[in-house]
């Protein structure tokens, strides 16, 4: 288990010396000429100065824009460049990888790594520390006193979506009004529970698991220390140590992925049950469909402080459900909420029938629309039947709620027939000995693709492919067995622990001269 990791802090008085330091930066964006419309890149792992720049950027009306820091060079230059980015807030040992990747003329200002996150990723005292001749983020922002005022709602964060082909593209909207603002925030405050319903504030502590450079925990994180609860910072997920934290800081409030949920019940059970997990209140979990099997444990292990909710960068939440309708909806993420439509739609267009698979379009109307940046094409592409396609396939039930079958890209078309990774992943899960796993489409001469399943096993197990095949061929037809199994030790994953597939995948596809 790595050592500690952990930034906490946002109690009343840390919440206002953030905040100070968050003005004292956005005087010195201003002198700088940053302004309205403007983008600050945040190129950071989860560390308090994220708060600070982010807030900052809103002060003076820019946009925050945070950047994946695991990008290549290329990469990282392609968002600098095409967010237009004012200026770059950095760790000091990510600014050593790609120094090379910044536009001339753009100012960066270096945050030395904490030694926690030296602890967490194995960075070295030397390369933590700022490089001679940058300018330390800190040391900056003290020379300028605190901005007077800023915009009444500033315009958030723009945020960058994942590409399936091609370069990702900002999702950005326009700064909301005053009504839109406060029903965007009793939309965030239901689905993520920073409400009354479950205490004041400063009664609030959470952990945030994943890393805030995506969309779901950069919005959860900034939301909640807006709000002035208690926020600890992991900057890397480990499942046990979440355990301690929440029962060393009385956590009240946890933002998840499916993911999590697979690691932490993989735990021993000496190691489930010796800690105190009742000061949980309220859980909430996105960004993939969760094995049934998977959730009904956490929920038998956590009780009924499970919530979901679905939705994306373009649209924000759009459904939700708590523990009680999901037991009574198994496998479902959710009806829609307040000032949310959500429809299920074939190939043509054409609105779909209760229970029929076709793909999912949704839009809330009490927030602001959004562009993707310098991509007025994407943007019309994305419009389906006047609601968002967040690229998900999916079912509505006759009470409206909603199921999701998988990702449109990554379900495999073998021979003519649709198959749906997830399922299997699924079953694979309940699988003895099987630590995680990822199920992707390869080419094929015959059937234009296969299934491909990269199985990671649990430390001592011995599992073989036929093991596997055996298995899957209780539990699912024929044709969802994978063709082609194969066995890692460690699956590459980003910092909340959720599988880099496309990783596993493209080679593949590299290898058969093919792109995906």
């Amino acid at each position: 288990m790595p050592g500690a990791m952990i930034r906490s802090g946002a109690r009343a008085e840390e919440i206002a010396a953030i905040g100070l330091r968050a003005a004292r930066a956005a005087s010195g964006f201003r002198s700088l000429g940053i302004g309205a419309g403007d983008v600050v890149a945040v190129y950071l792992r989860n560390d308090f100065p994220f708060f600070e720049a982010s807030v900052a950027a809103g002060l003076v009306g820019a946009y925050s824009t945070p950047v994946n820091w695991h990008n290549s060079p290329d990469e990282a230059r392609y968002i600098f460049e095409n967010s237009g980015a004012k200026a770059i807030v950095i760790h000091a040992d990510l600014y050593r990888g790609i120094e090379k990747a910044i536009p001339k003329g753009v100012p960066v200002f270096v945050v030395p790594v904490p030694p926690e996150i030296m602890s967490a990723y194995g960075i070295p005292a030397d390369a933590a520390a700022a490089p001679a001749g940058t300018v330390d983020w800190s040391e900056w922002l003290s020379q300028f006193p605190p901005i007077e005022a800023g915009p009444a709602e500033p315009p958030g964060s723009m945020i960058y979506t994942s590409g399936t082909t091609g370069h990702p593209k900002g999702v950005r909207r326009a700064a909301p009004t005053a009504e839109q603002a406060a029903a965007w925030a009793g939309i965030i405050g239901k689905v993520m529970g920073f409400n009354a319903e479950y205490g004041e504030p400063q009664e609030m502590v959470t952990v945030v698991t994943g890393p805030m450079y995506h969309s779901a925990p950069n919005a959860y994180g900034l939301f909640g220390f807006r709000t002035g609860a208690n926020v600890i910072l992991q900057p890397r997920f480990d499942p046990e140590e979440l355990l301690q934290m929440i029962e060393k800081y009385k956590v009240t409030h946890l933002h998840m992925v499916p993911t999590m949920f697979v690691r932490l019940l993989k735990l021993p059970e000496e190691v489930k049950r010796k800690y105190d997990l009742s000061s949980l209140r309220f859980v909430v979990h996105a960004a993939a469909p969760c094995p049934v099997h998977v959730k009904q444990a956490m929920i038998e292990w956590w009780g009924p402080v499970i919530n979901e909710y679905y939705g994306g960068t373009e649209t924000g939440a759009v459904v939700f459900c708590n523990s009680q309708e999901y037991l009574a909806h198994p496998g479902t993420v959710g009806k829609a909420i307040d000032g949310a439509k959500v429809m299920v739609i074939d190939e043509n267009g054409n609105e779909l029938s209760c229970g029929a698979t076709g793909e999912v379009v949704c839009r809330t109307s009490t927030i602001p629309d959004f562009t993707y940046h310098g991509d007025d094409e994407k943007r019309r592409r994305a419009e389906k039947a006047g609601l968002i396609s967040l690229g998900d396939i999916g079912y509505l039930d006759e009470d409206g709620f909603l199921y999701l079958c998988d990702r449109a890209k990554d379900m495999v078309i073998s021979g003519g027939v649709n198959i749906y990774p997830a399922e299997i992943e699924a079953e694979l899960h309940k699988m003895p000995g099987v630590g995680d796993c990822a199920v992707f489409g390869i080419p094929d001469d015959e059937f234009g693709e296969s299934l491909c399943a990269v199985v990671q096993p649990q430390p001592g197990a011995n599992l073989t492919e036929a093991d596997v095949k055996t298995f899957l061929r209780a539990k699912v037809a024929g044709y969802k067995v994978p063709k082609r199994v194969e066995f890692k030790t460690d699956l590459p994953r980003e910092d909340s622990g959720k599988i880099f597939k496309r990783k596993l995948r493209e080679p593949y596809w590299a290898a058969a001269g093919r792109q995906i």
